[in-house]
């Protein structure tokens, strides 16, 4: 909007739902009104509508198409940025009532260079704290940042995202499994175990799609295991993995002082990292979709599919010499697969997470 400002030709306008006093369709007319009106006084060729948080309006999509479909049948040069920090309801509303009619711009959590440029976190800051940006001037206080991803992000996340989108018939389970996926990240556990665990887990089918729906809402997503037979993806077990390492940090007891006395539990917050960065790759990229790989008891981290590029990624963050034989054992199943291991003794994930996966598959 600044670039377009300086150019001075084509007007830009911007309005957040969050400043309006009704959040109903009339709003959003009459805001689309104006834009229209100051772009026809001023003679302008085009210009430009920005609307921030467009899913606290009531039935935004179908306005939107119905303004949308107007302008364009009468060739009137507006063009339309819609933004919003709900994904399901955005998803929703897109598949609904605009389809053919948007380019899809995917927004994910923040990344270490953005947190280490904003905020100066360090490697080991960034996975355990995160990538949330409102929480970043809270960390030297952990009690209070584990109250603030708490009651400000899984909270409205779960209550706004999900409760009041979706027709959820077990809403304590969906919590139970929620608090279950956080706190088993970076681990496979079974959908029967999982109904051993959960009060009133009804049936496998049930877990499966609330995991879905946590997965579509950015808080945990349950990987299925890579396979050449379609079958035996859908039927595997969920390799349960937060989207933001906040999320798992924020349900243990330790501190960040404490998370590195143990090292197979560091060694799960840094697969978490890694495993989160990549969901956020693969979310951007629609050609793209991530796994994790076991034979009996062989098991490879992360299996990333990129197009017709396949990458098998092993992460060991305790020093020490690293151990390929899963990577190897998986090459023997698929020869045309690459390896990469992250970690101490290989590419540290401190650089891993700091690059992006077209430039990594580009140099291996």
């Amino acid at each position: 909007m600044e670039e377009i400002a300086k150019n001075g030709t084509s007007p830009a306008y911007f309005y957040s739902a969050e400043e309006a006093i009704t959040v109903g369709s009339d709003w959003l007319d009459t805001i689309w009104d104006n834009a229209r009106t100051e772009i026809r006084l001023k003679k302008a060729k085009e210009g430009l509508l920005v609307i921030d948080e467009i899913q606290k309006i009531n039935a935004w999509s179908e306005c939107v198409k119905k303004n949308w479909d107007a302008d364009t049948a009468a060739k009137f040069p507006l063009k339309l940025i819609i933004l919003g920090s709900s994904r399901l309801l955005l998803q929703q509303g897109l598949s609904e009532s605009l389809l053919g009619r948007f380019e899809l711009l995917f927004m994910g959590h923040w990344s270490l260079p953005e947190m280490k440029a904003a905020f100066n976190f360090t490697p080991e800051q960034y996975v355990w704290f995160g990538g949330y940006p409102g929480a970043a001037a809270l960390v030297s206080e952990e009690d209070r940042f584990k109250n603030y991803v708490v009651n400000s992000i899984i909270e409205p996340s779960l209550n706004r995202d999900i409760f009041m989108l979706e027709q959820i018939n077990k809403p304590a389970l969906l919590r139970q499994l929620f608090d279950l996926a956080v706190s088993y990240s970076a681990q496979i556990l079974s959908y029967n175990k999982m109904l051993g665990q959960l009060a009133d887990a009804g049936n496998t089918t049930t877990l499966a799609r609330y995991t879905t729906l946590l997965d579509q809402a950015g808080l945990v997503a349950g990987l299925n295991q890579y396979s050449a037979k379609p079958l035996r993806v859908k039927l595997s077990s969920p390799k349960f993995l937060v989207h933001n390492t906040a999320l798992f940090s924020a349900v243990q007891s330790e501190t960040f002082e404490d998370g590195f006395i143990d090292s197979a539990k560091w060694g799960r917050h840094v697969e978490s990292a890694v495993g989160a960065y990549l969901i956020n790759q693969v979310n951007a990229n629609p050609g793209a979709a991530l796994y994790y790989w076991r034979e009996k008891n062989t098991e490879v981290d992360f299996v990333l599919k990129w197009g017709k590029d396949l990458l098998a990624l092993e992460v060991k963050s305790v020093p020490g010499k690293m151990n390929p034989e899963n990577l190897v054992l998986f090459k023997k199943h698929f020869p045309a697969g690459k390896t990469l291991l992250v970690g101490e003794s290989g590419l540290s994930y401190r650089e891993f997470l700091t690059l992006p996966l077209g430039q990594i598959f580009k140099a291996l």
